[in-house]
């Protein structure tokens, strides 16, 4: 599990293949008149393809980490002449514009944001482009509504999809650490609050368009936030993770049918999973297994990001985050 030239360069070759790629397009979208019926384009001149706008935001994240890391791949000058091309303040006013719309709330809350922060984020460790000073009024924007949504929600949502809170809150974390310290305690209080009594959970996963486990994301949450002993605190949320259970947890999943979209979202809850474990980490105290079970779950579907459009417009930026966690672990 490594992010080598070769790697990184399918990578990058497959996000550049779609960032661009106007349809076919699932829009998050509510209309206020007929005057908003647009292209998805004319809503959104940054983030039009990669078939929804937050996938097009986590496929830049992977462009510029990529573009980060191997200065030198033959894939660099595209990358950054396109976040030239696009990365514009003009675009990101009119991006920014489109959040702030009162029939906006909700669009793309929390999952969109948390990888907007993320790409912020990235973009920030690049101080020769004023990419990030353009990205900042949307993200601090992101900012202000996890601020007015926690205070809101009563309950976590724990769906193993976009709504899913603590894998939002995990991702934000990284982002508000370095840029708004108030929001990075918000959303511990709100962690602590939810999660710090969840005793002898028993998961039933995935259900049949996850694409991240609910359980699992919650203890990444958790060590991330970092207030309480975290192997304590993991062996009473899963007090039978050393017998090797639940099962649904480690034992890697296949579609039946990856050209259908949702479907196909059972390749990233593999690949999620292997980030998670990775995450986690020695706290688990697993038993003796072949391997880690990270890696079971990456090789499942690690084949899969440059395959049909219904993965390959997603799957690869999840595969990134796994294998930088995997490199920083060891």
């Amino acid at each position: 599990m490594s992010i080598d030239p070769s790697m990184a360069g399918r990578f990058a070759r497959t996000a550049l293949g779609h960032v661009t790629q106007e349809y076919p397009n699932k829009l998050d979208h509510v209309m206020a008149s007929d005057a908003d019926a647009q292209s998805p384009r004319a809503l959104h001149p940054v983030f039009f393809g990669s078939f929804d706008w937050h996938s097009c935001v986590h496929s830049w994240w992977l462009l510029l980490t990529i573009r980060r890391i191997y200065p030198d791949l033959p894939e660099v000058p595209q990358i950054t002449a396109l976040a030239d091309e696009l990365f514009t303040a003009k675009n990101f006013a009119v991006e920014t514009a489109y959040a702030k719309r009162p029939e906006s709330r909700g669009f793309e809350r929390p999952y969109g944001w948390a990888w907007y922060l993320k790409l912020h984020l990235e973009a920030s460790q690049d101080q020769a482009k004023p990419w990030a000073q353009h990205m900042e009024p949307l993200a601090r924007q992101f900012a202000t509504g996890w601020r007015d949504y926690l205070k809101a929600l009563a309950y976590p949502i724990r769906t193993g999809a976009h709504f899913n809170t603590a894998f939002a809150m995990r991702l934000s974390l990284d982002w508000a650490e370095v840029f708004d310290p108030a929001l990075a305690r918000l959303i511990g209080d709100s962690a602590m609050s939810w999660f710090e009594g969840q005793r002898d959970v028993r998961p039933i996963e995935p259900s049949g368009d996850d694409f991240l486990s609910g359980t699992l994301t919650v203890a990444q949450l958790m060590r991330k936030v970092g207030r309480v002993p975290f192997a304590e605190w993991l062996d009473g949320y899963l007090p039978d993770l050393a017998q090797g259970h639940p099962a649904c947890l480690f034992d890697p999943v296949v579609p039946r049918d990856r050209s259908d979209g949702k479907m196909a979202h059972l390749d990233g809850f593999n690949i999620s999973r292997a980030w998670s474990w990775i995450e986690i980490g020695k706290a688990a105290n697993l038993p003796p297994r072949d391997g880690p079970p990270e890696i079971a779950l990456y090789n499942a579907s690690i084949d899969q990001i440059d395959q049909d459009y219904m993965s390959s417009h997603w799957l690869a930026s999840f595969a990134l985050l796994t294998i930088l966690a995997y490199e920083e672990r060891h």
